[in-house]
């Protein structure tokens, strides 16, 4: 492919500071080497991935593994999580989904499920919760959720509530919901409801992995 530069009259190209000597075309030729390498890498140079990209392929690496869970935090009262054996379990994943079954003792209700979606042309994230009886059917309360409203960073996206949530759970509509992955260390789900102490924590640690507990209720056994 040839790139055409203009010229002025002069011999200088547009754009460079010049001066009022004669055309000297041999004179400019380095300059159009230069110019024309310079092109070339611009067209050439690969894209860099953004946060959301970069959090994407942390949690896509973890597809197929477990990790034990430790409580951090719980609301004030709320003792369903305390004392039970807490599972990740990196299940599912797709170019643009990712489940996550979340398994609490026995309890094999919890799926986090994210996807990547687009939101006025810009991508995001959405998390959402889906929640199953143990015959399979639907919860009354599942698929609440919020999606992202930015890029984020590579180690953490955050999930204000939807209007989906706040239909569910009035409540809820201030709930933000906030994944931390940080790889060969930890992996943080983390629930807060602004202007309330109503706060949720597990940390599940990513340098060693444990058994797949069985499906979530609901799911086909592969």
């Amino acid at each position: 492919m040839r790139f055409l530069i203009p010229e002025t009259e002069t011999g200088c190209f547009l754009g460079h500071l010049c001066d009022d000597a004669p055309l000297d075309r041999h004179r400019n030729r380095p300059m159009i080497r230069f110019s024309l390498i310079a092109i070339g890498l611009a067209m050439t140079a690969p894209a860099i991935a953004g946060p959301l990209d970069a959090f994407w392929a942390d949690l896509q690496a973890l597809c197929g593994k477990a990790h034990a869970g430790e409580l951090i935090a719980a609301p004030e009262g709320d003792d369903s999580f305390s004392g039970r054996t807490l599972v990740m379990h990196v299940r599912e994943c797709t170019p643009d989904r990712i489940r996550i079954p979340f398994v609490v003792g026995e309890d094999r209700s919890r799926t986090w499920v994210l996807t990547r979606v687009t939101v006025d042309g810009e991508p995001r994230l959405e998390l959402k919760h889906d929640h199953r009886h143990e015959d399979g059917s639907d919860d009354e309360i599942t698929m609440y959720g919020g999606t992202t409203t930015n890029l984020g960073l590579a180690t953490q996206q955050v999930f204000p509530a939807d209007q989906h949530t706040r239909e569910l759970i009035e409540p809820a509509h201030a709930n933000v919901w906030r994944i931390e992955v940080l790889p060969g260390e930890r992996f943080s789900y983390h629930l807060q409801r602004l202007g309330t102490g109503r706060v949720f924590r597990v940390d599940f640690d990513l340098a060693a992995t444990v058994e797949a507990p069985a499906p979530p209720w609901g799911w086909e056994v592969p």
